[in-house]
């Protein structure tokens, strides 16, 4: 098991990352190891890499994503896995273009050193073929795994260009939900915001509050999505929800100006608002400590 408490203050003291504690898990035990100790773990949240975009909010548009897997491989201890939580490539209107951006984020990310990563879709990726490119390169767009006593739910708010999960996907959830017990440790990768985050900028799911409300019952839930390229945290309920930051370019704070435009490129801070962060799940303790860290250290 990590040390986190001397990593946590050895971030704060380095200002290279922040941490975030969210409670969750509180009724549940996880998957128990000798003396009966939960076997704790951390995984990695990535999101945001938009491969394939150019422009001045990021003059290093073709190194951003290499950068980050440098950084992910570079942590002092192997995460247990890794999460892509949406718009891998930037959108194009050209299917063959879709399929060499989705190719050569493939290859990139084939040299993480980690063995388990999981891939979920943004509307980049999907929302113009329903996600048929996507599908052919990383598989279903929403699945659900198991890890170490907690429940992992991908749901897909994008490959419908409505930005909704669509009753078939909702009555999919509400099916696996039933096969867990009310007490269940749980948590939903999300792309999109389930909750009206802000709807004038698309950052919202149009039925996302069905999914809440299937959610609801279960006492220890928590959501982790990209999309708004910003770290954010919201509570609905008793269900917390935690936006990463992106991979390419940060977006502004909601309603904080008239347009959904990125923030410019600042030379004297490059990459400043880009990053990813890794996710312990301290089960003994029932909670999540996020922590926020840079895509390169300045």
């Amino acid at each position: 098991m990590r040390q986190r408490f001397d990593r946590r203050d050895f971030l704060k003291l380095a200002g290279i990352g922040g941490v975030v504690v969210a409670s969750a898990l509180r009724g549940a035990q996880g998957a128990t190891g000798a003396g009966g100790k939960s076997d704790d773990f951390y995984f990695v949240q990535l999101s945001d890499s938009h491969w394939g975009f150019q422009g001045p909010p990021n003059p290093d548009a073709k190194g951003t994503l290499k950068k980050a897997v440098a950084a992910v491989n570079s942590l002092e201890e192997r995460p247990d896995f890794i999460v892509f939580t949406g718009d891998l490539t930037h959108t194009t209107d050209d299917p063959k273009e879709r399929r060499r951006r989705l190719s050569e984020f493939r290859d990139i990310v084939s040299a993480l050193d980690v063995r388990d990563i999981h891939f979920m879709p943004g509307e980049h990726d999907a929302s113009l073929d329903n996600g048929e490119a996507f599908r052919e390169f990383f598989g279903p767009t929403r699945y659900t795994f198991d890890h170490k006593g907690i429940h992992f739910i991908a749901l897909d708010n994008v490959s419908d260009p409505r930005a909704q999960l669509g009753d078939e996907q909702l009555q999919w959830l509400a099916a696996d939900l039933k096969k867990q017990s009310k007490d269940a440790n749980i948590v939903v990768l999300a792309h999109r915001p389930l909750f009206d985050l802000y709807p004038q900028w698309d950052w919202a799911t149009r039925d996302g509050a069905k999914a809440i409300d299937l959610l609801m019952p279960m006492d220890n839930v928590t959501v982790f999505y990209g999309h708004i390229h910003q770290e954010h945290h919201k509570i609905t309920g008793h269900i917390a929800h935690h936006a990463a930051k992106g991979l390419m370019f940060p977006l502004p704070v909601a309603g904080s100006q008239p347009r959904r435009d990125p923030l410019p490129w600042d030379p004297a801070h490059p990459y400043q608002g880009l990053g990813f962060r890794d996710i312990d799940a301290e089960v003994d303790e029932r909670k999540f400590e996020l922590n926020e860290l840079p895509v390169q250290k300045g």
